[in-house]
């Protein structure tokens, strides 16, 4: 590192009042402080990141006068396990340093190398993984809390937990209609599956409903029961829409509309997508004779993202329970699922290869159709990732965002932000509430959302304010079907 990058990132931290999410400063004037440690296991878990050795944060970040560069540097090369000593770290990572001249002082530049998955976590190794493996939040160095260090270990570990048997479930709790339709698909396309299975019992082993006790399993129960929830209360899809663009921002309403979507993963799909569909944007537009009305994020996308949420999420029972969270907001959609990512690193996330956690419940999703019958919602040849990217950019949309973390996986799609929605170019859509009415004189909910743009939800909460406010007034009582609304007097 040149000390012309040196001073700019130590005047962007001056700017910035501390260190960040890439650089920890330390002054370590004549000795190596124990902290430097957890700043290298924190990095080496997260990502990446430099360490500054001769810096003082308290001051200003400026350099250390009287800095012991050769003896700390020997301190660290021996704490590393390079000066013929065992290292002070479990898996330690690579690391390079430089010495840079700044202030009539050298300090040390030491840019630590992020690991990949399967040598996760670094620890230090005094205190144990469970004491002594950080990853870097902003500027602190964070300990790994009990499921993220499992969900690092098990990051590249065949992980069984879909084949466990569900404590007191039967054949009984099995939707019939459900797994005929599965027998039936397997026999015409993987005919070899059921070779010589004549009873349902035997059927239902091959295919992994249940295992060989005649116990129904996890994938069972997810893709065939009647009532999953009945054994794992929280497995389900909450759907929540936020008023802004983050959490609790507004304290007179927690959400514009909630759903919690339950049933088999197939039930959960669908009803997550519904309740997604029904909060967001649809856009129109002439295309020769007729009219189009396009929503915002695709809906193909939107099942894509709640599919892969559900399929690859982990269903080890530390996680039962989390549930797949979706959270929309004014500007994007955020879908989580608990695991983090498996079998991959960000880096080969669109590699189209497939890569399943949980191969029995995607091979039984494959043999399954949606309760739409619009087919089946997952065929496990790697092209998910890619779909949803083609989609979004065929549509001129922002490609999606995918953030993989210790312990769950994240999808951000972002809303359409042009100047067609006019919700959000005139002050959050109020007052172009306030506009539609003085021209309209009165209006149901449902005809501001046809022209304003905004959906059901966002027009109520928009009104409701300006009824608080005494601007706007209903013509009817809230339960009456003919309820309108128009300017105050």
């Amino acid at each position: 590192m040149l000390d012309a990058e040196l001073k700019t990132i130590l005047e962007r931290l001056v700017r910035e009042g501390g260190d960040d999410s890439s650089f920890e400063a330390k002054k370590c004037t004549s000795e190596l402080s124990k902290d430097v440690w957890e700043s290298v296991s924190a990095f080496a878990n997260s990502g990446g990141g430099t360490i500054l050795l001769g810096i003082s944060e308290e001051d200003g970040f400026v350099p250390v006068t009287g800095f012991q560069t050769q003896g700390v540097c020997n301190q660290f090369v021996a704490g590393m396990g390079d000066g013929g000593k065992p290292s002070v770290l479990t898996n330690p990572p690579e690391y390079s340093i430089d010495r840079v001249a700044i202030a009539g002082e050298v300090i040390l530049v030491i840019r630590i190398e992020g690991l990949n998955p399967s040598q996760k976590p670094c620890y230090i190794t005094a205190r144990g993984i469970q004491g002594g493996s950080y990853k870097r939040v902003d500027d602190k160095d964070v300990r790994l809390s009990p499921n993220e260090l499992y969900s690092l270990q098990a990051a590249v570990s065949v992980d069984a937990s879909e084949r466990d048997a569900v404590s007191g479930a039967t054949i009984g709790d099995l939707d019939q209609s459900v797994y005929e339709q599965i027998i039936t698909k397997a026999l015409a396309i993987t005919p070899r599956s059921l070779k010589n299975a004549q009873s349902v019992e035997e059927r239902l082993k091959r295919l992994n409903l249940i295992n060989n006790e005649g116990k129904v399993i996890r994938a069972g129960i997810l893709v065939a029961g009647t009532y999953p929830q009945q054994f794992f209360p929280k497995l389900c899809v909450d759907v929540a829409v936020h008023p802004g663009t983050t959490k609790g921002t507004d304290r007179s309403m927690r959400f514009f509309d909630r759903a919690v979507c339950e049933g088999t993963l197939g039930e959960m799909i669908e009803d997550a997508v519904l309740a997604m569909v029904k909060n967001l944007r649809r856009r129109s537009f002439v295309n020769g004779a007729g009219r189009i009305d396009e929503l915002e994020i695709p809906e193909s996308v939107l099942r894509e993202a709640i599919t892969n949420a559900l399929v690859h999420r982990s269903y080890n029972a530390r996680f039962d329970g989390e549930s797949v969270s979706v959270d929309i907001y004014d500007d994007r959609v955020e879908i989580i699922n608990p695991g983090g990512l498996w079998g991959k690193s960000p880096d080969d996330l669109a590699d189209g290869r497939s890569c399943c956690r949980n191969p029995a419940l995607m091979k039984l999703m494959s043999l399954t159709s949606l309760p739409s019958g619009s087919g089946s919602p997952a065929e496990g040849n790697g092209s998910g990732i890619l779909y949803m990217m083609s989609e979004m950019a065929a549509r001129g949309l922002e490609a999606p965002v995918f953030y993989p973390s210790f312990d769950h996986f994240k999808v951000i799609l972002m809303r359409r932000q042009d100047a067609s929605n006019r919700d959000e170019a005139i002050s959050k859509g109020a007052e172009f509430v306030e506009l539609m009415l003085k021209a309209k004189g009165e209006m149901s909910l449902r005809e501001l959302a046809e022209e304003t743009g905004m959906t059901i939800n966002q027009v109520r909460k928009r009104v409701n304010d300006l009824i608080a406010a005494g601007r706007v007034k209903p013509t009817a009582p809230s339960k009456s079907r003919n309820r309108k609304y128009r300017l105050g007097s």
